[in-house]
């Protein structure tokens, strides 16, 4: 087959798409792709990284507030459309696949204007307006979240998951701590703020450091690049523990969270795929600065199943944070009740379920 896939602007689109592009290779090494997305997005430097054709268009997000800037967002869609409506006649794609953020409006109308067959995928619980516009043109929405289920045509609707989920099965086995100082065999959490990190986050695990030196647990705490200068400095200052390794960035974090206890961060869609497809127990703090606080609905899904902690990030402290890690850690029963209910949400296979979604649509419409 011929694909097209499109969705940008953060990793939360950007990574679900190149996963499925992974599992479709895999079964199918001859499948053609062509992603398509912006120029100032994240995926233009990552999709290109991993040698797959890209091409860019140039179109901007909606202002949530009165602005000029929106008047000339619809004409950059218009326009926008005119450009895919060419390199799709151009690629002849069987299917067109849309994972998010504004570059995929274009995209995906352009085929249902061409009649190619188009699916949208939906990582949050709550969707942002580019699916919500765009399920009225396509064959199949694919959601991660029974509760986004509401905001589609129902007909439409298909559970799927997330395809990050199945990049993290299979790395299991010991031993990728000792590389950050830590042992292998000691319960670790997993604190990171995101791939930026979270200042907030940052503040909460600085100020528990000497609370941690005691315990009988371990931390590997990831700053995120942008603050990893200024956390270290304030820890020169008050010294850290022996049983906490803190570094900036982990680019196998699929490998390594297979050494890992209990997650701590965000509550991103993709982080709670990869955090439930392994079945790990997690202390969510949501961002409060995201679109319609769907993080906070990520997070509540988990938090009723019994499979996280949630902990509004006005409400963070240091001792707030310690607690929450010493409950799950410190209790055995705790942590294997929580580990099963976040397996129990996981969908490991999301994948390949997303594809067989791709190639019915391209059955269904020959």
């Amino acid at each position: 087959m011929k694909i097209v896939v499109s969705g940008g602007g953060t990793g939360g689109h950007v990574y679900p798409a190149l996963a499925l592009i992974r599992t479709i290779k895999e079964k199918h090494p001859d499948t053609k792709f062509l992603y398509i997305g912006t120029e100032k997005g994240l995926e233009a430097n990552i999709v290109q990284r991993e040698n797959i054709p890209f091409e860019k268009i140039h179109i901007t997000g909606f202002k949530r507030s009165l602005s000029l800037e929106n008047i000339k967002t619809v004409l950059r869609f218009f326009k926008g459309v005119r450009e895919c409506k060419k390199k799709l006649k151009q690629f002849q794609p069987d299917v067109v696949i849309g994972t998010g953020g504004y570059v995929s409006a274009p995209v995906v109308f352009a085929a249902a204007k061409l009649k190619i067959p188009a699916v949208i995928h939906e990582q949050n619980s709550v969707p942002g307006l580019t699916n919500k516009f765009l399920s009225r043109y396509v064959q199949r929405v694919a959601i991660c979240f029974e509760s986004s289920k509401e905001f589609f045509p129902g007909e439409k609707v298909i559970l799927t998951g997330n395809p990050r989920a199945s990049e993290v099965i299979g790395k299991k086995g010991k031993g990728r701590l000792d590389q950050f100082g830590l042992k292998e065999n000691a319960p670790t959490a997993l604190i990171f703020g995101g791939s930026r990190g979270a200042r907030p986050i940052n503040e909460a695990v600085i100020k528990s450091l000497g609370q941690f030196a005691n315990k009988p647990y371990q931390i590997l705490y990831i700053t995120g690049e942008a603050h990893y200068r200024d956390v270290e400095e304030e820890v020169s200052l008050i010294g850290s523990s022996p049983n906490v390794a803190i570094v900036p960035f982990i680019h196998n974090m699929e490998e390594v969270l297979a050494d890992i206890e209990v997650v701590v961060g965000r509550a991103g869609a993709t982080s709670l795929a990869e955090i439930t497809a392994l079945g790990l127990p997690s202390i969510l703090i949501p961002s409060p600065y995201v679109t319609n606080n769907h993080q906070e609905k990520n997070a509540s899904v988990l938090t009723a199943a019994g499979a996280a902690i949630m902990i509004p990030e006005k409400e963070l402290t240091s001792q707030r944070l310690v607690a929450a890690i010493d409950e799950i850690l410190l209790d055995k029963d705790k942590l294997n009740s929580m580990s099963e209910a976040s397996k129990n949400l996981g969908m490991p296979d999301a994948s390949k379920r997303l594809y067989d979604v791709l190639l019915s649509v391209v059955n269904n419409c020959r």
